[in-house]
């Protein structure tokens, strides 16, 4: 019977617990997390904050007896200290303070990604100022807008969960302002797109200040005052970081496991380390890219999920391999939604490709049905020959933006080029679509752009 243990708790490392005693049923596997939230959507929480989800219990995927019914011992509030691969043994401080050794025969290290702060004197010892990283950070935030109910935010960062947190406070009422170092909101977009995106948040009543750092944050006498970039002093009465993130590789590297892009752990398809008997997966990993053909820093749950299974099955005595991914995200905000794959048309010029990069809006159905919208549909592709490196789409929340970014996901998958998308035989129905569908009308303007 083979001990596994698994550290982490969140989407890499259930998913590799739960894939373990799929591979294994006689297998013994022990998952240890830091906090007592063990699988819990950390993605849902700005739409609970925000009172779309009424209770955050609700978050859970599983209960801790539900995994516990799946054959899994779970050990919460217990912290890695220390991975000794030669003897197979991971040191760990419980809740109780008291330090032990676990022993194992594989190991799956599974220790996530850390919120960075701006390089900003004191701010992570300020009570008004908050991550959103993992469930205490959302509680810690919930309780605090329950208690001072405060008046105006301030969320530094315009990516995904700055996007989402921006929506979850203007539901309560708060007056916002969004800071983002980089010329536009949502920086993995095309600026076109970004734009867009910059228009609906202002028509939502946030102030969106682009091109602009944080620089100093104090507090006076009626909240914090943000020194910003600009030359600007910008008061809130809370703010909310969200900067990016890094993983959290310390335990595995100082044992031995090489450090790759951006510190995170360095793994093979098999989510492999090179130390014996000891996979990784999830945020503290890197990610191969599909389309790069190398490894990249790119920590997405959906990455997560299948990483962990790949190191699960392989811990278990299996051969599973991780076969890359694409980076396809997507985002609901304001009634509208922005998704990509794949590469923006910076990243591909920087790749060396010709890039012509096209955007179409069109109907997301038949205009003559009621409440067809408009959906701009942006393919990124090689002039030369015609491969297709990357899409983003922006579009209302009945406009099938995710399933289409899914088609062109697929599309990306299977190397096609631009011109294979008038090739596929896609549902068509007037409420939901049209004839010719969205993504092949954006497929006919590049083609007649690359004319």
């Amino acid at each position: 019977m083979p001990r596994i243990l698994v550290i982490g708790g969140s989407d890499a490392g259930i998913s590799a617990a739960l894939a373990a005693r799929e591979q294994d049923p006689g297998s013994a596997v022990t998952l240890i997390t830091a906090d007592a939230y063990p699988n819990f959507s950390v993605c849902g929480l700005p739409f609970y904050l925000g009172g779309e989800v009424a209770d955050w219990h609700q978050l859970a995927h599983r209960t801790p007896e539900e995994i516990t019914a799946a054959g899994i011992t779970l050990r919460l509030e217990t912290r890695a200290l220390r991975l000794d691969p030669a003897a197979h043994a991971v040191e760990v401080r419980e809740a109780d303070g008291h330090d032990r050794r676990l022993t194992y025969d594989r190991l799956v290290v599974a220790t996530g990604a850390e919120a960075v702060p701006p390089p900003v004197p004191g701010l992570t010892e300020r009570e008004q100022v908050f991550f959103l990283h993992d469930m205490g950070d959302g509680l810690r935030l919930a309780t605090f807008l329950a208690d001072r109910k405060p008046v105006h935010a301030l969320v530094v960062g315009a990516g995904y969960i700055g996007l989402e947190m921006t929506e979850a406070f203007r539901r309560r009422g708060l007056a916002v302002t969004l800071i983002e170092q980089a010329p536009t909101v949502l920086p993995g977009l095309d600026a076109p797109l970004a734009r867009e995106l910059e228009a609906l948040l202002r028509s939502a009543g946030v102030t969106v200040v682009t091109a602009t750092a944080l620089e100093r944050l104090e507090e006076g006498p009626g909240g914090l005052v943000a020194q910003t970039s600009d030359g600007q002093a910008r008061k809130a009465d809370l703010a909310l970081i969200a900067a990016g993130v890094r993983p959290r590789s310390t335990l595995a590297v100082t044992a031995g496991a090489q450090a790759g892009v951006r510190g995170a752990i360095r793994v093979d398809a098999a989510m492999a380390t090179g130390l014996p008997d000891v996979y990784a997966a999830g945020d503290c990993v890197e990610t191969w890219h599909r389309l790069l053909q190398r490894a990249v820093y790119l920590p997405l749950g959906t990455t997560a999920h299948k990483q962990g299974r790949v190191a699960g099955i392989n811990a278990a005595g299996g051969s599973a391999r991780f076969a890359g991914s694409l980076g396809t995200q997507v985002l609901q905000v304001f009634g509208r939604v922005a998704g990509r794959t794949g590469l923006n048309s910076t990243e591909a010029a920087a790749e060396g490709w010709s890039v012509l990069s096209v955007s179409v809006t069109v109907p997301d159905h038949k205009a003559y049905y009621p409440g067809a919208e408009p959906l701009t549909v942006r393919l990124i592709a090689d002039r030369d020959r015609g491969r297709l490196l990357g899409a983003q789409l922006l579009g209302g929340l009945r406009g099938g933006v995710a399933t289409r970014l899914d088609i062109l996901a697929a599309a990306l998958t299977m190397e096609a080029t631009v011109g294979d998308l008038l090739d596929l035989d896609l549902a068509y129905t007037p409420p939901l679509s049209s004839p010719w569908d969205p993504v092949q009308l954006a497929a006919q303007a590049w083609l007649a752009a690359r004319r």
